[in-house]
């Protein structure tokens, strides 16, 4: 039997929801009744979704995106999925302009329209936000130190805000996926994914859809006493 989700009347904004697990998870929050906006570099072509071209690293283009919503437009579901791995090598090798580019989107860029878009859910009296971080940033990556320092950045916003804003209805949640099947870790190359492959319990990568799954959960009436928390999806890699 299916999952089956309701959030029908719920309008959500997911940032980097062109491919990958972003794809997915827009996916299945349009399966579940949502009205779904996507900012991405790249337009999206799924029926029923609306695509803005943005760069969540530019405040700028931030602001000109939500100036197209209507004065009184409702966002009741954030989820911040835009994410720049780089390449994997010892950070001494590691050029400064890709991992600050890595900083600039994984964690900038989620604080930035988080910023942006939390006045929405106050006014309306709620939301959910829905932060993607990555197993690296609990444990720490070799050769993905700025991805690592990153993602761990996005768990400690997560925690902070969460606290500030629980009093406004905001339940603020993040989830770290291990390593999943995208287009992302494939690019890694065989070794290093038969290597990730190797170190997990269940000795495979996960699946977009079932990262997909948690976040849609998170944003349900189901998941009404969470808020600060980090949902590992690792398949049991996690140590802790």
């Amino acid at each position: 039997m299916p999952n089956v989700y309701d959030l029908v009347g719920k309008s959500a904004l997911v940032t980097g929801g062109a491919r990958g697990i972003g794809r997915s998870i827009v996916a299945r929050l349009v399966a579940s009744g949502a009205k779904v906006r996507v900012w991405d570099l790249d337009t999206v072509d799924i029926d029923g979704v609306t695509s803005d071209v943005v760069d969540v690293t530019q405040a700028p283009q931030i602001a000109t995106a939500l100036s197209r919503l209507a004065e009184r437009a409702t966002i009741d579901i954030l989820v911040n999925d835009a994410g720049y791995l780089g390449s994997a090598k010892p950070y001494l090798a590691h050029p400064a302009q890709e991992w600050q580019r890595i900083l600039a989107t994984n964690l900038v860029g989620t604080m930035q329209v988080t910023q942006a878009v939390l006045p929405y859910m106050i006014r309306s009296g709620g939301g959910r936000i829905v932060n993607m971080g990555s197993l690296a940033g609990k444990e720490g990556v070799p050769t993905l130190t700025a991805y690592s320092a990153a993602s761990a950045g996005v768990i400690a916003f997560t925690k902070a805000l969460s606290r500030e804003v629980v009093g406004y209805n905001v339940f603020v949640n993040c989830v770290a996926p291990g390593p999943i099947d995208t287009d992302m870790i494939q690019e890694l190359g065989p070794e290093a994914v038969a290597s990730m492959i190797a170190d997990s319990p269940m000795k495979r990568l996960g699946l977009a859809d079932e990262v997909a799954h948690l976040v849609t959960w998170l944003c349900t009436e189901a998941s009404r006493y969470n808020t600060g928390a980090v949902f590992d999806m690792s398949g049991g890699r996690a140590r802790y």
